[in-house]
């Protein structure tokens, strides 16, 4: 599929801009949290290596070679789990009290298997032996 490479790509940049809207608002602290910001930091920054595995894959997606895909491909699988991962953390209820979800937390799940889809379906071009 031609087109893999720059959904991927499109995803992947998406993906970026969602750790910077909230994810999750938590009533009896009455806060937003996001990618980079957690009372006490709690959950940690996990914005900072979605950022990070975003460029990566970014960059594997426009070099046009074999390996590079099969590099994206474990990315993206880095990726995804790791907003799996993420969704769980945030979207879990403590001490009876649940989080009410905001876009960004199902934008980072979202985009991140776009990601995984995209790095499955775009192609190498491959030389003829001659």
């Amino acid at each position: 599929m031609k087109l893999a490479t720059y959904f991927g790509i499109a995803a992947a940049l998406l993906l970026i801009l969602c750790c910077f809207i909230p994810w999750a608002y938590y009533p009896d602290l009455q806060q937003n949290f996001t990618g980079f910001y957690s009372k006490g930091n709690n959950y940690g920054k996990p914005g900072k290596a979605f950022i990070l595995l975003s460029v990566i894959s970014i960059a594997f997606f426009l070099i046009p070679t074999l390996w590079a895909k099969r590099a994206n491909q474990f990315t993206a699988v880095l990726i995804f789990s790791y907003a799996l991962k993420t969704y769980l953390l945030f979207a879990a209820c403590y001490l009876g009290i649940c989080p009410q979800l905001k876009i960004g937390l199902y934008g980072i799940l979202i985009f991140s298997l776009i990601v995984l889809v995209c790095s499955l379906l775009s192609r190498a071009p491959i030389k003829a032996e001659g």
